[in-house]
């Protein structure tokens, strides 16, 4: 190679290293034009904001305002006029940490091909709004508004433009029963519980749910009522299948005639302290497809009230819900008295009577068996422990194992007769003042025949 070529090969090369150096100049340049700032960059009130639309993961949804805010692909879909407050909420402050001004190139910041794009229009004017790329340096999204711009923004909107069309939908609200007057159930079990404090058909003022049943008005577990309650507030369905449902959907869902409908009436305390009365009705069906496949875990479909949503719920949901009848809720225990109230205990076993009394001071008792003091703590705890495994209305057929009589403080109920008998190996059967109520675990039977004996053994 003869000299002259050498020396153009050098003189390219030069060259080539002269533009890149200006390349990096210039872009270096660029670089020192990025500039901290504390400005709010886009006011926009959100009661201005006529229409809304945004793309992201090419997906597009967009609305309007008339009156109310409205799907523009379908007027139907009940949009959520809180999401959308949520959505525009962040422009009507927008303010930018940082901002770089003469942008040559938006593309180096991920705006020429943006993530999302974001559309809000008032009746004056249109705004649109690119997102970029986010900078792991200073944790926050790039965003241009139109104005030759690029800014780092302290709030970064893809964390609510991310919305898909479910995140929009105006769920139906299920109320916290602030005081439950009346409860009903129709269904696969038809019945009512009524709300009533101080009731003489019960020996616990704990006791304010009662049911009829066979001309008698019989208590119910509280707690156990008041998580029945609990579960419908806390249902929370989301998974909505139809939001304008159709009388052939429902009848697809099996709600043109639910499995189950609870009605709730309640109470709630106006502004002004007023009790306002209102009622809340939920309809629930087992999915007709889990129902027909007899491995499959049944879910089920629910209704609140007149609603055109029909939501889908779990499994776990639906058995809670169906948990509703008088056996799901009454009391468990074979005497729920609180042991305070016991004043005196009669006891026959084996053939014998025996007979602890109380003496009261205060909230204490002291117990005694023939006049001596005695530690009531272990029959305490073995009475209570009497639970039922199952309910019946069996009557025995083999021998008695305890009989008690619990004789309580009070006028409504001065007393109460509980005989336990032998049933199987496993359980024993439970009556309550004449009528069968329960088994329960034969084990427990023994603690409490133990924990006589420890007393009138001693």
């Amino acid at each position: 190679m003869n000299r002259s070529k050498k020396l153009y090969i050098l003189l390219g090369i030069l060259a080539v290293a002269c533009i890149a150096t200006f390349a990096v100049m210039q872009m270096e340049e660029r670089k020192e034009q990025i500039k901290e700032t504390g400005e709010i960059i886009l006011e926009l009130p959100s009661e201005s904001v006529q229409s809304l639309s945004w793309e992201y993961n090419e997906e597009t949804l967009a609305f309007h305002k008339d009156e109310t805010w409205l799907y523009d692909e379908d007027e139907n879909f009940p949009v959520s006029e809180e999401k959308i407050n949520e959505l525009l909420e962040q422009f009507q402050s927008f303010g930018a940490a940082f901002i770089i001004e003469d942008v040559e190139d938006f593309g180096q910041y991920g705006l020429d091909d943006p993530i999302c794009t974001i559309n809000l229009s008032t009746e004056e004017q249109s705004y649109e709004v690119k997102l970029g790329d986010y900078s792991k340096m200073d944790s926050q999204r790039y965003v241009s508004i139109g104005d030759g711009n690029v800014y780092l923004v302290k709030y970064d909107p893809l964390d609510e433009y991310d919305a898909v069309l479910s995140d929009m939908i105006d769920h139906d609200e299920i109320p916290s029963f602030d005081h439950v007057t009346q409860i009903q159930f129709t269904g696969t079990e038809a019945y009512s519980i009524a709300y009533q404090e101080n009731s003489a058909d019960s020996y616990s003022a704990a006791d304010v749910y009662f049911t009829q049943r066979s001309g008698k008005n019989l208590p119910l577990d509280t707690s156990k009522v008041d998580s029945y309650l609990r579960s419908i507030t806390n249902l929370n369905p989301v998974n909505y299948v139809s939001y304008n449902v159709t009388d052939e959907e429902l009848q697809t869902y099996g709600l043109d005639a639910p499995e189950l409908t609870i009605t709730v009436d309640y109470t709630t305390e106006g502004e002004d302290g007023e009790e306002i009365a209102d009622t809340f009705v939920l309809y629930v069906s087992p999915d007709p497809e889990d129902v027909e496949d007899q491995e499959a875990e049944i879910s089920a479909y629910v209704r609140v009230g007149e609603s055109q949503i029909v939501y889908k719920i779990s499994s776990s949901s639906y058995k809670t819900l169906a948990a509703m009848s008088y056996n799901d809720l009454r009391h468990p225990e074979v005497i729920w008295a609180d042991f305070s109230d016991i004043q005196r205990i009669d006891i026959s076993l084996e053939g014998n009577t025996y007979t602890l009394t109380s003496e009261k001071d205060g909230e204490e008792r002291t117990w005694a068996y023939q006049e001596e003091e005695l530690e009531i703590a272990n029959l305490q705890s073995a009475l209570e422990g009497l639970t039922a495994d199952e309910f019946t209305d069996e009557w025995p057929a083999q021998k008695e194992e305890i009989g008690l009589t619990v004789h309580l403080d009070n006028e409504n109920f001065p007393q109460v007769e509980i005989k336990l008998y032998r049933y199987d190996g496993s359980r024993c059967l439970v009556v309550v003042d004449g009528e069968s109520v329960s088994l329960v675990d034969r084990t427990a039977v023994v603690n409490l025949i133990e924990a006589v004996h420890a007393i009138v053994l001693n």
